[in-house]
C-alpha cells in the first residue's frame, strides 16, 4: 500500500494541466432531503467526461519511447477506451481499443473520432479484455488495463488526494465500483490522508463481480445482467490487482437497484441540473440508501462521469413516469 500511496502522490502533480481538479461541491437540495451534509466530486467535468482520464494519463505518461513509439492497446466499455484514446492523441501514442458489440454508440464514436483504431467483438467485455491483452503481447505493444494495473490505479487515487485536500473531515465518500481501480486507488489515498472517512463501495444489483470476489476471497463466476450502470459492468479479469487492495480499503458496500439508480439519476437532473450516466448514479444512490446511518454527517459521492446517450437517459426517467 505505501508503495501505491508514493505512486499517488506522483500522478498528483504530474498529470496536470490535461486532467482537472475537479470541484467537491457541497450540494444544499440532496443535503436538505437526505439529512446529511452532501457534497459532490465531479469527476463528470474532465474533458473526456468521467475519472478514467486520469489514470490512462498517468500510465502513459510514464511509458518510454520505444513504448510509445509502437502504440498501446485497451480494452472498454467505453469511458477507460476514451481516456486512453485521448491521452494517446496528445502524447502522439498510437491507440487500439477493443470493445463488446454491446458498447455504448456515444462512447465508441467519441474513441474513433480521437484517433484511435476501434475493435468491436461478439461477446462479454471480459473476453475483449482478454483478446486486447494477448494481441498486444503478440504485437510487443503495452497493453493498458482498465483496472488491473498498477500504474492507472495511482492515477485514478488522485481522486481521492484531491477530496482529502478539499474536504479533510468527511465521513464517508461513497463511490461505485466495477473492477475496482477507482476504489482502489482512491481509498488507499484517503486511508493515508483522511483517516477517518470510510470508503462506501457501491454496486448495482445486476453486476456485483468485484463484490463477489471480495466476498469469497477470489475471483468467482457471477451472472451479469445488463445495468443502467455501463461504465461498471462485466467481469473482474482473473488474477486483477484490485482485490486484494478492495478487500483492505473498503469500510463498507451496499448494492442498488436499477430503480434507485435511476432515481438517484433524476435527482441529480432536478436538483443539480447534470445529466449524469449511470455509474454515477449508482454512487449517489447508495449515499441515499445509507443516509440515515450517516444523518448530520458529512459525506460525498463521486460522480464519475456523464457520457450517456441522450436516449438511454430519458429512457432511464421513464422509470417514474
Amino acid at each position: 500500500m505505501e508503495a501505491l500511496f508514493e505512486r499517488i502522490v506522483d500522478a498528483h502533480s504530474a498529470i496536470r494541466p490535461q486532467v482537472l481538479v475537479t470541484p467537491l461541491d457541497f450540494s444544499s437540495a440532496l443535503s436538505a432531503s437526505t439529512g446529511c451534509d452532501v457534497f459532490l466530486k465531479g469527476e463528470h467535468l474532465q474533458p473526456t467526461g468521467s475519472f478514467k482520464l486520469r489514470g490512462a494519463s498517468n500510465k502513459l505518461r510514464l511509458l518510454d519511447h520505444g513504448e510509445r513509439k509502437v502504440g498501446v492497446v485497451t480494452a472498454s466499455t467505453g469511458n477507460h477506451g476514451l481516456a486512453v484514446a485521448r491521452a494517446g492523441s496528445l502524447l502522439g501514442i498510437p491507440v487500439r481499443v477493443y470493445v463488446a458489440a454491446s458498447a455504448s454508440p456515444l462512447k465508441t464514436a467519441a474513441i474513433e473520432a480521437l484517433g484511435a483504431e476501434l475493435v468491436s467483438l461478439d461477446g462479454p467485455l471480459i473476453a475483449a479484455e482478454l483478446r486486447a491483452r494477448e494481441s498486444a503481447e503478440r504485437e510487443g505493444k503495452v497493453y493498458v488495463s482498465p483496472y488491473n494495473d498498477i500504474d492507472v490505479v495511482a492515477g485514478q487515487g488522485t481522486v481521492g488526494a484531491e477530496i482529502a485536500e478539499q474536504h479533510g473531515e468527511l465521513d464517508a465518500v461513497f463511490i461505485s465500483v466495477g473492477g475496482g481501480g477507482l476504489i482502489s486507488g482512491a481509498g488507499v489515498a484517503l486511508k493515508r490522508l483522511s483517516p477517518r472517512t470510510r470508503i462506501v463501495g457501491v454496486w448495482p444489483e445486476n453486476s456485483p463481480s468485484m463484490l463477489r470476489a471480495m466476498e469469497a476471497g477470489r475471483i468467482v463466476d457471477v451472472e451479469e445482467v445488463a445495468t443502467l450502470s455501463d461504465g461498471t459492468a462485466g467481469a473482474v479479469e482473473p488474477g486483477a490487482i484490485t482485490l486484494p487492495i478492495c478487500r483492505a480499503v473498503i469500510d463498507q458496500t451496499v448494492t442498488v437497484t436499477e430503480l434507485e439508480i435511476s432515481s438517484a439519476m433524476r435527482k441529480i437532473a432536478e436538483k443539480e441540473r447534470w445529466m449524469i450516466e449511470g455509474a454515477a448514479g449508482v454512487a449517489v444512490a447508495g449515499m441515499i440508501k445509507l443516509a440515515e446511518a450517516y444523518r448530520e454527517r458529512k459525506v460525498a459521492a463521486v460522480i464519475c462521469g456523464r457520457n450517456i446517450a441522450l436516449q438511454t437517459f430519458l429512457k432511464a426517467m421513464t422509470y417514474w413516469t
